[in-house]
């Protein structure tokens, strides 16, 4: 269905939204609105040389008249959502933060969407939104609320590798500094997939998904984070593993769907569906 379309991602120059940028430009023209100029302009003209329609913008979500501009401008016919305000720890510290971007900067999109010929919204959301117990996680539960009761659809999935944030650089970056990795708790674990994989199962959401669903990725099993902080240090042969405990925010497991989701889940492929109420 994604094919000669219109594509707008908001957080196009992150690693997700990049990820989606570089898929989805192989056959749409592709609209980056991200906050981070250098990342958005460096993939676009990256793209563009490769003969591929992509423009980006840099501005705020958060700004509606921002939002209206691009959308007036380009008329998009996919919206995909990849912004967000995603670290647990600086969120409980600063929550405004948190719902700027996640909560009002998604309504403008939302407001945006009433007036523009929309076909599709794709709202990418997190495991830390069930039984949510951080600021962060609260924010994305809310968005996904949101999104839901206009008609949109909701893509969950968990921690996904080598993401701009995500814990394998945050580690590497330790080691490179001589530094010994730092773990939580020896019992925390998650569920973890490549960039690749998430966008791929992302852009089959927006293909597949039906208004007000919420589609979650089948990610397997979880993934003990010390179990997985002693084989990176083991393949690079050096550094130490250091313990320091739960910060605010932070929960020992995550879950991909509440009691209540997992009661009214069906699956439908690599997807266990929460059908609209």
């Amino acid at each position: 269905m994604i094919r000669r379309k219109r594509v707008l991602i908001a957080g196009g120059g992150g690693s997700i939204g990049s990820e989606l940028v570089r898929q989805l430009s192989k056959s749409n023209k592709v609209f980056i609105i991200d906050i981070d100029e250098t990342n958005a302009f460096d993939l676009a003209e990256a793209l563009e040389l490769e003969g591929r329609w992509v423009h980006s913008r840099i501005g705020d979500i958060c700004e509606k008249e921002t939002v209206e501009d691009v959308f007036s401008d380009f008329r998009p016919h996919v919206v995909i959502n990849a912004a967000a305000r995603k670290h647990v720890k600086p969120n409980e510290d600063y929550p405004i933060e948190a719902v700027r971007t996640n909560i009002l900067g998604l309504h403008n999109l939302l407001q945006a969407t009433r007036r523009w010929p929309v076909q599709r919204f794709v709202q990418i959301s997190t495991d830390k939104a069930v039984n949510a117990r951080s600021i962060m996680g609260a924010t994305k539960l809310l968005g996904e609320v949101m999104v839901r009761n206009r008609g949109g659809i909701v893509v969950r999935f968990g921690n996904v590798m080598g993401s701009r944030g995500s814990v394998i650089p945050f580690w590497q970056g330790q080691l490179d500094r001589g530094e010994a990795v730092t773990v939580t708790d020896e019992r925390m674990e998650r569920y973890f997939m490549s960039i690749e994989e998430a966008c791929r199962l992302v852009i089959e959401a927006a293909e597949v998904g039906r208004r007000g669903e919420t589609l979650i990725l089948e990610m397997g099993r979880h993934v003990n984070v010390l179990e997985l902080a002693k084989e990176i240090v083991a393949r690079t042969g050096r550094g130490d593993i250091r313990m320091i405990g739960m910060r605010p925010g932070e929960t020992l497991s995550e879950k991909l769907m509440s009691v209540e989701e997992e009661a009214r889940a069906i699956k439908r492929g690599r997807f266990h569906v929460i059908p609209a109420l």
